[in-house]
């Protein structure tokens, strides 16, 4: 299942990474929970984290590398993956852009 909406804050300052390859807004919501909604442009990037995440795939697909791994793999819309804190990953997108929701914690 795909997350359709989200009802909260949205910090109207952009986060814009690698050149824009990146962007994302911050959504905190009435509980204080905090996520971050974007959209990554055809590229191949490397992000770390601090917290553990969980990557939602909204539309497009990605293809994925963790830290560690040797293997890649591919999620499109309705699928998500997980990345452990204090870690990374290598995100592959070619074609369509790539849009997600990232949950923190």
């Amino acid at each position: 299942m795909t997350t359709t909406t989200l009802a909260g804050t949205v910090a109207t300052q952009a986060n814009v990474y690698f050149d824009g390859k990146c962007v994302s807004h911050t959504v905190t919501l009435a509980d204080g929970v905090r996520k971050s909604v974007g959209v990554i442009l055809p590229a191949t990037l490397t992000f770390n984290t601090g917290a553990p995440e969980i990557m939602e795939t909204v539309a497009g697909k990605a293809t994925i590398k963790l830290a560690g791994s040797d293997t890649w793999q591919t999620y499109g819309a309705g699928e998500s993956f997980n990345v452990p804190g204090n870690s990374s990953f290598e995100i592959k997108v070619e074609g369509e852009p790539y849009h997600y929701i990232c949950h923190f914690g």
